[in-house]
């Protein structure tokens, strides 16, 4: 369904790669997708498509294109993960690549929805509070938030959390309600990337899912509840 495209940084006229898919029918919104450290999957290409079916012009860009272009062949690579964490370590788990994160946001019409996971959890967070243009925002599983408490997001924002997800213990979760009382956070049995292959729950992916899009619904996506 999706294709490749080019989008420009309005920081430095940087070009880099996203994936885009749009909707057949009726256009609820726009939705950038924001990747784990693994970059743009295949999985994430899935999902994009799948949003698309669902009313959503979707991109996701490819945020590590400064370090190394390409889209990823597979879902996740162990023999990579030392050279990807470090692309993630690089841009300061996304404080660096909202350039990228905002030239999208603003190559799609009104209204616009974003959503990230893992590595891009983070960078979702920091989008919904730095970012403009957004209608709202879902962070799945961002393991870096912690170290970012004292931005506030400026749309709605919803969290998606596991129960046991090794890499954000409770300590943290609690240090994000506690600062950020207001703010919805759900939290699921499962672990970690709950919605990707190499963690999926099926359960917890397709209830976060609902959430999201209704979430999405409420805030311009769309007439009535999803």
């Amino acid at each position: 369904m999706g294709e490749t495209i080019r989008l420009k940084s309005g920081l430095d006229g940087f070009a880099f790669d996203a994936y885009r898919a749009q909707p057949d029918d009726a256009r609820r919104g726009g939705l950038v997708i924001c990747h784990a450290i693994w970059g743009v999957t295949p999985h994430l290409r899935e999902l994009a498509d799948s949003f698309a079916e669902d009313g959503y012009e979707t991109l996701v860009p490819s945020l590590f294109d400064r370090f190394q272009r390409g889209f990823a062949e597979r879902d996740t690579d162990p023999a990579l993960f030392a050279r990807q964490d470090g692309f993630a370590r690089a841009t300061h788990w996304g404080a660096d690549v909202l350039d990228a994160v905002q030239a999208a946001i603003d190559a799609l019409e009104a209204p616009v929805f974003l959503m990230g996971f893992c590595f891009g959890g983070t960078v979702a967070w920091l989008a919904a509070s730095r970012c403009t243009g957004l209608s709202a925002v879902a962070s799945y599983y961002g393991g870096q938030i912690k170290d970012y408490l004292a931005e506030t997001p400026k749309v709605p924002t919803i969290l998606h959390l596991g129960k046991s997800d090794e890499l954000i213990p409770p300590s943290d979760v609690e240090a994000i309600r506690a600062a950020h009382a207001e703010l919805p956070v759900y939290m699921y049995e499962a672990g970690h990337a709950f919605v990707a292959p190499n963690g999926y729950h099926e359960d917890s992916a397709r209830l976060a899912r609902l959430r999201t899009l209704q979430l999405f619904a409420r805030n311009g996506g769309g007439k009535g509840e999803v």
